[in-house]
């Protein structure tokens, strides 16, 4: 059996046998083959869909409700401590593989993977503009609220 994922294009035992870790019936869990760090994984759901927005909450549910008992393993299999979730979505955020998928990459102190982590963060400015933006954004949710995924399930994010 092939399972092709425009990405990856491995036949079923030998992904089993060398990426494979987690499998059920709403996606699978694979060792990154260009890892970030030892234990690098990405959860995939078996439905194609480009990116996360266009993901529907179900299948998401169902990636991430996986995500405490694959993080534990991958600790204890590496000897890590710490572990970054992370999706790049979109060309803009480094999305390169066009199949929604989650990222679990292990850390340790020090370890100095992102850039990032150097860069001294700046408060928040709370004034007129970043009330503007959050009053935006949360007109936005209002309005995504409308939509219903595939069965209905929709749920809001903020009260009337």
């Amino acid at each position: 059996m092939l399972i092709n994922f425009s990405f990856l294009l491995l036949d079923k035992q030998l992904m089993t046998l060398m990426l494979l870790v987690y499998e059920d019936d709403a996606c699978l869990c694979i060792l990154d083959t260009n890892p970030l760090s030892l234990g690098h994984l990405l959860i995939i759901p078996k439905c194609h869909f480009p990116s996360l927005d266009v993901t529907p909450p179900l299948t998401i549910g169902a990636m991430c409700s996986k995500v405490p008992m694959i993080s534990n393993a991958v600790l204890k299999a590496t000897g890590c401590d710490s572990f970054n979730l992370l999706v790049n979505n979109g060309k803009a955020a480094g999305q390169v593989i066009y199949h929604t998928h989650i990222h679990i990459i292990p850390r340790k102190s020090h370890d100095c993977l992102w850039t990032s982590e150097s860069l001294r963060r700046r408060p928040l400015k709370i004034d007129q503009e970043a009330s503007q933006l959050a009053g935006c954004i949360r007109d936005n949710l209002s309005s995504s609220n409308e939509c219903e995924d595939n069965k209905g399930q929709a749920t809001s994010l903020i009260g009337n």
